[in-house]
């Protein structure tokens, strides 16, 4: 009676074919391969989604981005049509035109597609104490007022 109950097993008169053959790999080690695996990837996709998080917040902070690139060909051809417009820009420096206390600061920028200079007004709370020199370039949020005179309403070194 014994010998029938052995070779019927566990599972209900199923014998493996397998039951006598021992593992090339301990059941420990292999438990343990597995979870060092499964902890890799869990770090893998940690790190990912942190690095994807940061990214999407900084994309959505960014408070230029639903704004359009300023179109200096179309300004210099007519700025009526832009007036009351806001826009964003990276332009380089060129020439500062001069500085009045409390109004600001007039300086001439180029955008990376049209070489030719556009006169903003900088006001003197929106540089924040930036020292501008010619050659570098900024990324600057835009308002064309009346009159067609650009004024910066921010401003940061790119």
């Amino acid at each position: 009676m014994e010998a029938s109950k052995e070779s019927k097993g566990e599972f209900g008169g199923v014998a493996s074919p397998f039951a006598h053959v021992e593992g090339v790999m301990p059941k420990g080690k292999a438990r343990r391969s597995r979870m060092a695996w499964v902890i890799g990837v869990a770090i893998v996709l940690v790190v990912a989604g942190a690095i994807g998080g940061w990214l999407t917040m900084r994309y959505l902070n960014d408070p230029l981005r639903t704004l359009e690139t300023f179109p200096v060909a179309k300004y210099l051809e007519d700025y009526k049509g832009l007036a009351g417009s806001r826009f964003k820009g990276s332009l380089r420096v060129e020439a500062d035109l001069g500085w009045k206390e409390g109004v600001g600061r007039l300086m001439l920028f180029t955008a990376p597609e049209d070489n030719r200079p556009v006169a903003i007004m900088i006001p003197a709370g929106v540089a924040n104490g930036t020292f501008f020199e010619k050659g570098q370039t900024y990324l600057l949020a835009l308002a064309v007022k009346e009159g067609g005179l650009i004024y910066a309403e921010s401003c940061s070194k790119n």
